[in-house]
This record gives structure tokens, sequence and C-alpha cells, in this order.
């Protein structure tokens, strides 16, 4: 008897041990709706059950991608059905309807920044008329440009400085040869050059842009990063033309944004050729400076096509020093700090 006991205690275990986990989800559910009792205990059992469900908890990756894609849609079908049902009451509201939420994005909830400056205002002109790009606005020069590389540049920095150079007009390239900046800025000053583009690159990727306007500064070091060659484009149009391109500049209002968005503007000559329909944007969003090179089209006398041309890249600027490039003895009117918030320094935005 004492084996057959022991047998049979034995079997229980393993039964016990056979469960599944439904098995005792199931158990626990009706434990607890005994434990309450009535109708109390079968609200609380259908509460408990069935558990929540959850599409990360989903194991299969194929099934969970599936599962979410499915639930994504049907919260966008949710959306467009709310924003059409929305739009039928504001109709028939008419003018009572009542005004329209303004979405919160990052440029509208930026802080205001102190040093946003009004083109009109006295100051501003005052340091326009004096300041090192005066005899550019004045007519007094002529843009000539030249580009430049690192040492021994590779294939993707010599394609992305060829390109350059065709945006550009009246610019030159020239290829170093391990010859310092400090030799070459007398050279090209002598030679009558008005600026200096000098394209760095870390593993054969061109990271790095340092724009100096001669012959008195100042020096602008940017990092560059997502380069996108003509070939690499999608929709591009044919090759740009030798007509000089129109300039656009957006965003650059405060003090040194205004500083940076004329030494752009310097870099392209007066009086834009409109034959050729070719513009050069310049567009500063969050204090990165997104550039495009486009052609408009007039499909008609109200549709207008839009080809871009390329390349593309984006900007970010480091510093901003005065005079022509010296990395020893230079003084820099702004330096980017990454981690450093300090109140002795000038926090300006572009």
């Amino acid at each position: 008897m004492a084996a057959g006991k022991s047998s049979e205690s034995g079997e229980t275990k393993k039964r016990k041990k056979s469960k599944t986990p439904e098995e005792k989800n199931e158990e626990n559910n009706v434990a607890s709706a005994e434990q309450a009792g009535g109708s109390g205990g079968e609200q609380q059992a259908a509460m408990v059950f069935p558990p929540t469900f959850s599409v990360a908890e989903i194991k299969n990756k194929q099934r969970r991608h599936f599962m979410f894609m499915k639930e994504k849609l049907q919260k966008k079908k949710e959306k467009i059905a709310l924003r059409k049902k929305r739009k039928k009451e504001r109709e028939a509201l008419g003018d009572k309807a009542p005004p329209k939420a303004v979405p919160k994005t990052i440029e509208n909830q930026r802080v205001y920044d102190e040093t946003t400056v009004d083109p009109a205002d006295e100051e501003v002109k005052y340091d326009e008329a004096t300041d090192e790009f005066a005899p550019y606005f004045q007519r007094q020069t002529t843009p000539k440009i030249l580009i430049t590389t690192s040492d021994r540049p590779r294939g993707r920095t010599v394609r992305f400085t060829e390109q350059l150079s065709s945006i550009i007009p009246n610019s030159h390239v020239y290829y170093r040869r391990g010859l310092a900046l400090k030799k070459i800025i007398p050279q090209c000053i002598a030679k009558d050059f008005t600026d200096l583009i000098v394209i760095n690159e870390d593993r054969k990727i061109p990271n790095g842009l340092v724009l100096s306007h001669l012959p008195n500064g100042p020096t602008a070091h940017f990092k560059i990063s997502n380069v996108r060659l003509r070939k690499e484009m999608k929709r591009k149009g044919k090759e740009p033309t030798e007509h000089k391109p129109e300039v656009i500049l957006n965003n650059f209002t405060t003090r040194l944004g205004h500083s940076i968005g004329r030494m752009f503007a310097s870099l392209y000559p007066h009086d834009p050729q409109f034959v050729g329909r070719q513009v050069a944007t310049f567009h500063n969003q969050r204090d990165y400076i997104f550039f495009r090179y486009h052609r408009y089209i007039f499909r008609s006398e109200k549709k207008v096509g839009i080809q871009e041309l390329g390349p593309r890249f984006t900007l970010k600027l480091r510093s901003l020093q005065k005079g022509t490039f010296d990395s020893k003895y230079g003084e820099y009117e702004w330096v980017h700090k990454r981690h450093q918030m300090d109140s002795n320094r000038r926090k300006f935005h572009l």
C-alpha cells in the first residue's frame, strides 16, 4: 500500500509539472472568482481574463511586424476619419467654428533668441556698411573663389570638389601638394581671390569645410555631413549650366546668422541670369544649414516644377574666427561648445 501511495504521489507530481501556463492562469482566475463569490467574483474574473495583448510580446519577428503595421494602419484610418469629422463640423458651423489649433513644433516652441536682429535697425545697417563684406555688396569687388582640399584627397572628396566648383561661378580648383594654408592665403590674395574654400575629409568621406573671406577674413569652420553627389540622387535633372544662379538665404536672423548669410552671399556674383532658372538655397533650421541646388521649370501659367541638380549637403557651424585662417594665434569670435554652457560666452544661434 505504501508503494502504491508513493507511485500515485509521483504521478500527481508529474501531472502538476506538466500543466501549461494557460491552465495555470485559468485555475488562478477560477480561484479568484470563487474567493470573491457571487456577482462580484464574476466581474473580477471578467476583468482579469482575457489578459491584455501587446504586440511587443509576440516573439515571431514577421508576425510582430505584421501586427505592428496592421495596428499602425488602423490608427491612421481613425485619424483620417476624425479629421474628416472635424472638417464637416467646421463647415456646418461656418463662421461660428472655433479657430484651428496650432500644432506644437520644435520651431514654434523654441525660446526667443535675444540676438535676433531687424534688418532695418540702424546698428545693423552701420555694421553692414563697415564689415569685411561691404566692398562686395557695394559692387566694388567680383567674387573669385579658390577651392582646394586636404592633402591627398580620395575619390569621393575629389568628385564633390569638382561638383561644388560647377555650381559656384568663377571658382577654380587646385589640389594641395602638402602646402600649408598659411602659405596658400598670401598667394590667393596676390592673385585677387576673394574667398578660399577648403574641403577636409576623414576615412575618404568629406567631413569639414573651411570658408575664409579674403583678404581680411572672417574665417568659418563648418562640419559637413549628408553629402549626396549627383550620381547618388533620385529624379535628378540635367547638368547645371554656366548661368549665374539666384541665391536664397532662409532664417539667418540673428547677429551671427546675419554674418554667415552675408558670407554665403558673397560667394555668388551680382545680377543672376534668370534665363538659366537656377537657384542656390541655404536654409537654416535648428542651426543646421541645408544646401540645395535646383532648376525651376514653368509648366504653365500657374504651375512651376522643380528639378534638383545637386550636389546636396548639410553644414553645422563649429567656429567663426576673425581674420584669415590661423589655428594657433587666431582670435575666435564664436566657438561651438558641445557639452558646456558658459554664461560669459555669447550664446548665438543662426
